[in-house]
Protein backbone atom coordinates (compact mmCIF):
# COMPACT_ATOMS: atom_id res chain seq x y z
CA UNK A 1 0.00 0.00 0.00
CA UNK A 2 0.99 3.66 -0.28
CA UNK A 3 -0.51 4.49 2.74
CA UNK A 4 2.28 4.37 5.08
CA UNK A 5 5.10 5.47 2.95
CA UNK A 6 3.44 8.68 2.39
CA UNK A 7 3.09 9.30 6.22
CA UNK A 8 7.20 8.51 6.59
CA UNK A 9 7.89 11.14 3.97
CA UNK A 10 5.30 13.71 5.42
CA UNK A 11 6.75 13.46 8.86
CA UNK A 12 10.37 13.38 7.58
CA UNK A 13 9.10 16.40 5.21
CA UNK A 14 7.58 18.64 8.11
CA UNK A 15 10.27 18.02 10.65
CA UNK A 16 12.79 19.24 7.84
CA UNK A 17 10.31 21.87 7.48
CA UNK A 18 9.89 22.81 11.09
CA UNK A 19 13.73 22.88 11.53
CA UNK A 20 14.36 25.16 8.52
CA UNK A 21 11.72 27.54 9.60
CA UNK A 22 13.48 27.78 12.79
CA UNK A 23 16.39 28.75 11.47
CA UNK A 24 15.41 30.93 9.29
CA UNK A 25 13.32 33.15 11.65
CA UNK A 26 16.26 33.27 14.38
CA UNK A 27 18.42 34.07 11.32
CA UNK A 28 16.54 37.15 10.33
CA UNK A 29 16.24 38.38 14.23
CA UNK A 30 20.20 38.03 14.35
CA UNK A 31 20.12 39.98 11.26
CA UNK A 32 18.00 42.35 12.37
CA UNK A 33 19.78 42.85 16.02
CA UNK A 34 22.44 43.50 14.23
CA UNK A 35 21.59 46.58 12.12
CA UNK A 36 20.70 48.00 14.63
CA UNK A 37 17.50 50.11 12.68
CA UNK A 38 14.07 51.05 13.59
CA UNK A 39 11.53 49.78 11.10
CA UNK A 40 8.87 52.81 11.41
CA UNK A 41 9.44 53.59 14.99
CA UNK A 42 9.55 49.94 16.10
CA UNK A 43 12.12 48.90 19.19
CA UNK A 44 14.91 46.73 16.71
CA UNK A 45 15.29 44.72 20.13
CA UNK A 46 11.92 43.87 19.85
CA UNK A 47 11.49 42.88 16.09
CA UNK A 48 14.29 40.51 16.81
CA UNK A 49 13.18 38.96 20.05
CA UNK A 50 9.70 38.53 18.00
CA UNK A 51 11.02 36.93 15.13
CA UNK A 52 12.94 34.15 17.18
CA UNK A 53 10.15 33.41 18.84
CA UNK A 54 8.11 33.16 15.78
CA UNK A 55 10.01 30.70 14.37
CA UNK A 56 10.21 28.62 17.79
CA UNK A 57 6.58 28.98 17.57
CA UNK A 58 6.32 27.91 14.06
CA UNK A 59 8.46 25.32 14.22
CA UNK A 60 7.31 23.33 17.20
CA UNK A 61 3.98 23.47 15.09
CA UNK A 62 5.66 21.89 12.37
CA UNK A 63 7.73 19.43 14.47
CA UNK A 64 4.33 19.22 16.18
CA UNK A 65 2.57 17.64 12.79
CA UNK A 66 6.06 15.68 11.87
CA UNK A 67 5.17 13.72 15.08
CA UNK A 68 1.36 12.94 14.13
CA UNK A 69 2.16 11.98 10.93
CA UNK A 70 5.00 9.83 12.34
CA UNK A 71 2.42 8.47 14.16
CA UNK A 72 -0.06 7.40 11.81
CA UNK A 73 3.27 5.77 9.94
CA UNK A 74 4.51 3.50 12.81
CA UNK A 75 0.84 2.85 13.84
CA UNK A 76 -0.81 2.47 10.40
CA UNK A 77 -4.16 3.64 11.65
CA UNK A 78 -6.11 7.06 10.32
CA UNK A 79 -5.21 10.41 12.44
CA UNK A 80 -8.27 10.90 14.88
CA UNK A 81 -8.99 13.81 16.69
CA UNK A 82 -7.13 16.12 17.63
CA UNK A 83 -4.47 14.72 14.96
CA UNK A 84 -6.39 15.37 12.15
CA UNK A 85 -7.07 18.86 13.44
CA UNK A 86 -3.30 19.22 13.14
CA UNK A 87 -3.18 18.22 10.31
CA UNK A 88 -5.56 19.68 8.58
CA UNK A 89 -4.61 22.59 9.87
CA UNK A 90 -1.23 22.45 8.48
CA UNK A 91 -2.64 21.52 4.96
CA UNK A 92 -4.23 25.08 4.64
CA UNK A 93 -1.22 26.73 5.75
CA UNK A 94 0.82 24.98 3.21
CA UNK A 95 -2.11 26.36 0.69
CA UNK A 96 -1.51 30.22 1.88
CA UNK A 97 2.12 29.75 2.01
CA UNK A 98 2.02 28.51 -1.58
CA UNK A 99 -0.43 31.07 -2.63
CA UNK A 100 2.33 34.07 -1.13
CA UNK A 101 5.39 31.74 -2.49
CA UNK A 102 3.93 32.24 -5.66
CA UNK A 103 3.55 35.69 -5.53
CA UNK A 104 6.48 37.21 -3.71
CA UNK A 105 9.35 34.11 -4.52
CA UNK A 106 8.68 32.05 -7.50
CA UNK A 107 7.47 28.98 -8.97
CA UNK A 108 10.07 26.49 -7.61
CA UNK A 109 9.03 27.42 -4.09
CA UNK A 110 5.42 27.60 -5.04
CA UNK A 111 5.91 24.00 -6.46
CA UNK A 112 7.27 22.57 -3.33
CA UNK A 113 4.23 23.74 -1.04
CA UNK A 114 2.02 22.58 -3.36
CA UNK A 115 3.66 18.93 -3.39
CA UNK A 116 4.24 18.77 0.53
CA UNK A 117 0.47 20.27 0.30
CA UNK A 118 -0.53 16.84 -1.89
CA UNK A 119 1.31 14.66 0.48
CA UNK A 120 -0.73 15.85 3.20
CA UNK A 121 -3.94 15.65 1.41
CA UNK A 122 -3.02 11.87 0.45
CA UNK A 123 -1.74 10.86 3.69
CA UNK A 124 -5.33 12.31 4.99
CA UNK A 125 -7.12 10.70 2.25
CA UNK A 126 -5.60 7.15 2.28
CA UNK A 127 -6.98 6.71 5.31
CA UNK A 128 -9.97 8.00 5.23
CA UNK A 129 -11.71 4.66 3.84
CA UNK A 130 -10.48 2.47 5.87
CA UNK A 131 -13.02 1.28 8.53
CA UNK A 132 -13.07 -0.38 11.62
CA UNK A 133 -13.34 -4.44 11.68
CA UNK A 134 -16.27 -4.52 13.22
CA UNK A 135 -18.20 -1.98 11.61
CA UNK A 136 -17.02 -3.85 7.61
CA UNK A 137 -18.99 -6.68 8.97
CA UNK A 138 -22.22 -6.90 7.85
CA UNK A 139 -24.62 -7.30 10.56
CA UNK A 140 -26.68 -10.62 10.95
CA UNK A 141 -28.39 -11.60 7.96
CA UNK A 142 -29.48 -15.03 8.47
CA UNK A 143 -33.60 -15.30 8.87
CA UNK A 144 -35.51 -14.96 11.49
CA UNK A 145 -37.01 -17.88 13.88
CA UNK A 146 -34.13 -20.85 14.23
CA UNK A 147 -31.02 -21.10 15.71
CA UNK A 148 -28.93 -18.41 13.80
CA UNK A 149 -29.03 -15.76 16.39
CA UNK A 150 -26.26 -13.81 16.85
CA UNK A 151 -24.16 -15.00 19.90
CA UNK A 152 -24.52 -12.08 21.55
CA UNK A 153 -28.22 -11.93 22.20
CA UNK A 154 -30.44 -13.71 24.09
CA UNK A 155 -31.93 -16.43 22.69
CA UNK A 156 -36.13 -16.11 22.28
CA UNK A 157 -38.36 -16.26 25.65
CA UNK A 158 -40.03 -19.68 25.56
CA UNK A 159 -44.15 -18.97 24.83
CA UNK A 160 -46.68 -20.30 27.29
CA UNK A 161 -49.80 -21.76 26.08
Amino acid sequence: MVRRPVAWVVAVVLFVEALGVAALNWFLGIVVDRQDMSLAGLDPDMMSTSSKAGGIVFGLYFALCGLVALLVALRNRRPAGFGRILLISVAVVHGLLGAFAWGLLGWPEFLFMVVVLALIVLLLMTYDGQEAPAAAEPEDTAPQGGDGGSPLTSPPAPTTP
